[in-house]
This record gives C-alpha cells, sequence and structure tokens, in this order.
C-alpha cells in the first residue's frame, strides 16, 4: 500500500495499521512547508484548477431555535449550522429587511493541495475590496473532498466576482 502512494496512484489517502490490517483513510488537510511566494503560487493554481459557480439569487440567514428544526429546516438551504442555541440556516431571499448575500462556491476536484485556500482568498478580498467574506465549508468525497460556499455583502458583490475572475486568469497563466 505505502509504494502506491510514493508513486502517486492514491495521492489523497494515507494508509494506516490497525489492527495488523491495512487501511486507506481520505486526507482532507494537507500539510506542507512553503514559502509566502510558493503558497501564492500554489493557491493561485488552485482557483484556477477549481470549478467556480455564482448563484444567481441572493441569500439571508434565518435563526430559529433547536426545538423548530424538523418544523423550519428548509430543502433549498445551501447550508444549516447550529450553536448550542439556535439553527442558522442560508436560505435564498429578496427580502430587502435582512442582510443579502451573493452566494458562489468552489469545488477542487483534481487540484492538489488546496489548503490555505480559505485564508489566502478571504484575506486577499479583504486588502484588496475592504469586504469580509463568511464560508461554509463541506466535504464531497466524489468530488475531491472538501467544497465551499462564500458569501459576501449583496452591494460589494460585483467587485469581489471580478476580483475573484482576475484571480482565476493570473493562475490559468501560472498552470501554462
Amino acid at each position: 500500500m505505502l509504494e502506491v502512494l510514493k508513486i502517486g496512484l492514491l495521492p489523497k489517502f494515507l494508509p494506516i495499521e490497525i489492527e495488523n490490517s491495512w487501511r486507506a483513510f481520505f486526507i482532507m488537510v494537507e500539510i506542507s512547508h512553503e514559502t509566502a511566494a510558493q503558497t501564492e503560487d500554489r493557491l493561485l493554481k488552485v482557483i484556477a484548477q477549481s470549478e467556480f459557480k455564482i448563484f444567481a439569487e441572493s441569500y439571508v440567514f434565518e435563526e430559529f431555535t433547536i426545538n423548530n428544526f424538523s418544523n423550519l429546516a428548509r430543502q433549498d438551504a445551501l447550508a444549516l449550522v447550529r450553536d448550542h442555541e439556535v439553527w442558522s440556516q442560508l436560505i435564498p431571499s429578496n427580502d430587502a429587511t435582512k442582510e443579502q448575500f451573493k452566494i458562489f462556491s468552489f469545488h477542487f476536484d483534481d487540484c492538489a493541495d488546496n489548503s490555505g485556500f480559505v485564508g489566502w482568498l478571504a484575506s486577499h478580498l479583504k486588502t484588496k475590496l475592504g469586504t469580509g467574506v463568511f464560508v461554509t465549508c463541506g466535504q464531497n468525497l466524489q468530488r475531491g473532498g472538501i467544497f465551499d460556499y462564500w458569501g459576501c455583502p449583496l452591494e460589494i458583490s460585483d467587485n469581489v466576482i471580478d476580483e475573484i475572475e482576475k484571480l482565476i486568469v493570473e493562475g490559468k497563466k501560472l498552470c501554462s
């Protein structure tokens, strides 16, 4: 099993011996040591190779108490997250009385090490445009592991999307 990993046939699996039996576990987070410039180049390539999707509708957060989950959780929610008091769901809405967000996502099919991507892109957008973002991650092993839903304030979303598209173009230049 270890030889298979060394030659790259199972690039995202780690062999672990448990009770005299070898098992492969999916690696979700890679560890790498690199300079800031190497990280920048690697993550530009990652963004260029990712599947970037922009959602047409705007989204809002809706909260409800933990006891109301079965009555209020919506099928069209992109994310449901809870703390010890409430569920918060991210749902499509044009309700102008709530803070609206533009949602976009990244899937990392066939991408190499994407560790640090969220911090890198969030810092880049904050520095370049002054806006913060929120990120909700999920996992789909059939599509390379972790995927991200990102949200930014609707009023600055055109600038955010433009900046991301510039990074994708820059990354594609490094890939060729």
